[in-house]
């Protein structure tokens, strides 16, 4: 009785077994005549068993598999990353099996696959699709893992399209990777247009060179992105409102970084978007010990001071903004804000005051002073107008000013500008 149940079992996994290898060759026929849907239906017959298969029959299923998913480019997303999948499945069993017979078909296969996912990347990148330009990138980065830079620009064109999710993961993959997207270039000058040109190797730049067009051969490395990676992850974080990992996202890469200043200044905003004032003030005096001619700093600082009340101090810092760049106009502007706001308690004291000749007095020195400030303001107000010809903000306190230090001619033109303004002119 025993012997018979056996056998009866030995029979039976040897129909299963002939059964799926029928369903593996009508895939296969299905695939020859483009028939992607049939092949599809007989693969997932024949899956159930495929564990117990040997590893000859394993790998060809997965080739299989993996052709009809595929479809010849022509799949759903889903499909396509099981149809990698399935090819990767074939170089592992191939590998560890030590025979490989579908392994050049493979590799053969997704060198194609790569291509297509790279120029449809591409194609929607310069379309500005870049939720459909992510997932390219991302496919081929799948195809190709030891190409970090493709998950690169799927992160990054996943944060253009603002879908934060995606781009968050991948960022962190990223930063798990330890990416730097550092690259070597080899470079020469190229004699005729004296221009320097980047060469793919060493070997057809010295080629260049030794024939006579071109000129001081060189090496040069990009920039790292570590920082780049970091300061978006962090940004993610503080978008979601998870401000705390933010922090201590950039801590982190502060301690592996401690002169970046793209890191420092990523820091400055978080603690600013989380309400830590004095954090972000202590960070930027910071920052312009690192960089002490960068005007954007010296701006900052301003508007920091400016929102403590401490406006002397704001000035200064507006002021440095502006020897560094004349033609910042936001620092003009704000510059013109922090002295205007001298006036209301000038304005504050003038009508305290009684109609003693004391008083009358004292009154003469405030109005004398409330002009004093005007004049002041309106070169910076005047220089922001005409860095921004349309803010009208700008002139429609110039044309006050003018008027109230009875500059007529001014005051006409102001006025004019004003209207026509207003009127969408």
């Amino acid at each position: 009785m025993k012997k018979q149940i056996v056998v009866a079992l030995a029979l039976l996994l040897g129909s299963f077994t002939y059964a799926q290898k029928d369903e593996i060759k009508a895939a296969e026929k299905a695939i020859k005549s483009g028939n992607y849907a049939d092949a599809k239906s007989a693969i997932n017959s024949a899956e159930a068993l495929i564990a117990n298969a040997d590893d000859k029959t394993k790998a060809k299923f997965y080739f299989i598999k993996g052709q009809a998913l595929y479809a010849n480019g022509n799949s759903s997303d889903a499909d396509m990353d099981a149809a990698i999948e399935s090819f990767d499945m074939v170089k592992t069993i191939e590998e560890q099996s030590g025979k490989s017979k579908y392994s050049g078909d493979v590799d053969e296969i997704k060198q194609s696959m790569l291509s297509k996912f790279l120029s449809a990347a591409n194609s929607a990148l310069e379309k500005k699709d870049y939720i459909s330009s992510s997932k390219g990138f991302e496919k081929a980065y799948k195809m190709s893992p030891k190409d970090t830079l493709y998950l690169y620009y799927a992160a990054s064109t996943a944060v253009t399209a603002n879908d934060y999710e995606t781009s968050l993961k991948y960022y962190e993959e990223l930063r798990d990777l330890g990416y730097s997207g550092v690259e070597t270039r080899y470079v020469a000058v190229n004699k005729e247009t004296n221009e320097e040109e980047t060469f793919d190797t060493a070997t057809l730049r010295d080629i260049s060179v030794r024939a006579g067009s071109h000129i001081k051969p060189g090496v040069k490395k990009t920039e790292s992105k570590s920082a780049e990676i970091i300061k978006n992850i962090a940004l993610i974080y503080v978008n979601n409102g998870d401000n705390e990992k933010a922090a201590t996202a950039i801590k982190d890469a502060r301690k592996e970084n401690p002169d970046d200043l793209s890191l420092l200044l990523t820091a400055a905003n978080v603690q600013l978007k989380m309400g830590n004032k004095e954090e972000f003030k202590t960070l930027i005096e910071e920052a312009t010990l690192k960089d002490p001619d960068n005007a954007e700093l010296q701006y900052n600082l301003g508007v920091i001071a400016a929102d403590a009340g401490d406006i002397d101090a704001a000035k200064k810092y507006y002021s440095k903004a502006l020897a560094l760049n004349p033609g910042y106009v936001d620092a003009n502007n704000n510059m013109a804000v922090a002295i205007l706001g001298e006036e209301q308690s000038i304005i504050e004291e003038m009508n305290s005051l009684g109609s003693s000749a004391a008083d009358n007095k004292r009154y003469d020195e405030l109005k004398e002073a409330r002009l004093s400030i005007y004049k002041e303001a309106v070169p910076y107000l005047e220089a922001t107008l005409k860095l921004k010809p349309k803010n009208i903000d700008a002139a429609k306190t110039l044309m006050q000013i003018y008027s109230a230090i009875d500059n007529t001619v001014k005051f006409k033109e102001m006025k004019a500008l004003v209207e026509k303004l207003e009127s969408g002119n």
